[in-house]
């Protein structure tokens, strides 16, 4: 095959004299040039249509990840910088492929305190403004282990102003006071207002690579937001109430410092005159006519001198009590007061006994009718509402198997039971003592002493030489030594032998004479004249734990 000859200078000029010539005479003529400007202009439309359909492809994995990844700090940049918040934001982008349009416009979401929001809430009159002044309260609770200062901090208080707070404190009460379950109140001035921050969840255009977002460390539908902690104001005050008539306030002063203010509520006494029925034990009585357990144990106390609760008490006798009980002046229930008045009735028999503190300065006592202290020497029943199981005299040993004297009576009453002591002394012997088991000895002086057996443990802070007093708990019942079962063994000695606690007459208390007799008459009057004028209740309340209704 001939290789064709390359065109020369000459034939080159032929074919472009040949074109003119043709172009001439396509010009001479109107339908000549009217087709070449109709061309003319179906291609420049035809070219502007290509280029822009060219721009709505979306980008191809073919550009690199660095080309992708230049766009989204301008995209977020343009967001960030947007003064027209809320508008449709757009963006130029370099290089066809991500075009304004193609890309979803950013999210801004306002905060609620800003600037804009707040004037135009003041302008309408919102409400919601005001409520930015106010304090900002908080309430904390102590835990164990905690300390007043270390809670102030923990609940955001600045350790300058807790040390200044609890060294205020101590001036009106004792901080190491402050228990572990104690309830505070704290005020602060309203926190500054935090600056405005834009939450922005920004959405990449369709067809952007993974791997692409993946590198440029954001990702489909991710939110950024500044969530910083809620700040707190400067502590102003710090309350709380150790006892329910018992208000602490610590204030900051005007100089900044701290000062602590201690008021007592003023208490209002309601008289309680109450009336019951005795079926089976004077405790239960007494609790299910609404009576707080705590006057029921000094009735106890009261009356254990002159009856033994034993075989004194039968069923249908019956008891009076008068007493206090403390309300705060919003009228939430206090506490009880003292008895000023009881009186039982043993079938025939009738103890009556008024409380009185003789001028001299003696301890408060309780007096008979004429004067005579209801106190002698020794308890009758060093534990409350014990039953006799076992009486002093002659009888079989459950444990020994023979019969024995028994030189004391035994009290059945459960394990861990408080043992008081009968009468006031030094404690002779503690500890263990053959067939007694743990063993207490007390001597109450002029040839009397008290023994107790067969305890499960002895009362903590106590020992040989201990000085104790009437009433006081010295040690625990049980079932140690020679004992078949949880019991008190009980003996009065005299002189170093033992006499049967029921029979025994022991020294009575102090007789009232001269001007503190006529003292104590005037007030046994003044008593028995408000029993005349009190109705007299069968029940304090429906329930013993509530006492509200002991008010109506």
């Amino acid at each position: 095959m001939q290789r064709r000859r390359a065109p020369t200078f000459e034939n080159l000029v032929a074919d472009w004299q040949r074109t003119a010539r043709s172009a001439a005479e396509t010009l001479s003529s109107t339908d000549g040039r009217w087709a070449i400007v109709s061309t003319s202009i179906t291609a420049v439309i035809a070219g502007s249509i290509a280029w822009l359909a060219a721009g709505t492809i979306p980008p191809s994995h073919g550009y690199s990840a660095a080309h992708q990844r230049s766009l989204m700090p301008y995209e977020l940049f343009l967001r960030l910088t947007a003064q027209n918040r809320g508008s449709q934001l757009s963006y130029a982008a370099f290089g066809p492929g991500a075009p304004a349009a193609a890309t979803p416009p950013a999210q801004i979401v306002e905060p609620a305190n800003s600037l804009d929001n707040s004037l135009a809430a003041e302008s309408a009159g919102d409400d919601s403004t005001e409520a930015n002044t106010d304090v900002d309260s908080r309430t904390i609770t102590l835990d164990r282990g905690d300390t007043l200062a270390g809670a102030l901090t923990d609940a955001g208080v600045t350790d300058t102003d807790a040390e200044m707070a609890v060294a205020a404190l101590a001036k009106v009460y004792s901080p190491k006071s402050v228990r572990a379950g104690q309830t505070l109140q704290l005020t602060f001035e309203p926190a500054p207002p935090a600056a405005p921050v834009a939450s922005i969840t920004y959405t990449p255009p369709a067809g952007t690579s993974d791997d692409s977002v993946a590198d440029s460390e954001y990702t489909p539908d991710s939110s950024v937001q500044a969530a910083p902690a809620t700040p707190v104001g400067r502590l102003l005050s710090v309350s709380f109430s150790p006892t329910i008539e018992h208000d602490i306030t610590i204030s900051r002063a005007t100089d900044g410092g701290f000062s602590a203010q201690s008021t007592e509520k003023k208490l209002v006494a309601k008289p309680l005159h109450i009336m019951a029925k005795i079926d089976s034990s004077l405790y239960l009585a007494a609790m299910q006519a609404g009576i707080p357990a705590e006057v029921v144990v000094q009735m106890i106390h009261m009356f254990s001198y002159e009856v033994d609760f034993q075989r004194d008490i039968k069923p249908g006798d019956t008891f009076e009590v008068l007493y206090n009980y403390y309300y705060t002046p919003d009228g939430q229930p206090a506490k009880q007061g003292d008895i000023a008045y009881a009186t039982m009735h043993l079938g025939s028999r009738t103890v009556a006994l008024y409380r009185y503190q003789p001028t001299n300065g003696d301890p408060v006592e309780y007096f008979d009718a004429k004067g005579q202290s209801a106190k002698s020497m020794l308890m009758k029943t060093p534990v409350d509402g014990a039953r006799i199981s076992s009486g002093f005299g002659m009888r079989f040993h459950p444990v020994l198997g023979y019969t024995r004297m028994h030189k004391g009576i035994d009290f059945a009453v459960p394990t861990g039971t408080p043992v008081m002591a009968a009468g006031s002394g030094t404690i002779q012997i503690q500890g263990w003592l053959g067939g007694y088991g743990n063993f207490v000895l007390v001597n109450h002086g002029n040839t009397y002493s008290t023994a107790y057996g067969h305890l499960s443990r002895f009362a903590p802070g106590l020992h040989q030489g201990s000085h104790v007093r009437q009433g006081q708990v010295i040690a625990y019942s049980g079932a140690t030594g020679l004992a078949t079962g949880p019991h008190l063994h009980y003996e009065i000695r005299i002189n170093g032998n033992q006499v049967n606690p029921l029979t025994v007459k022991v020294a009575r208390g102090q007789i009232l004479a001269g001007r503190e007799l006529r003292e104590y008459l005037s007030n046994r009057t003044a008593v028995d004249h408000q029993l005349a004028a009190m109705p007299l209740q069968n029940k304090v309340t429906e329930s013993p734990s509530d006492l509200r209704a002991a008010k109506d």
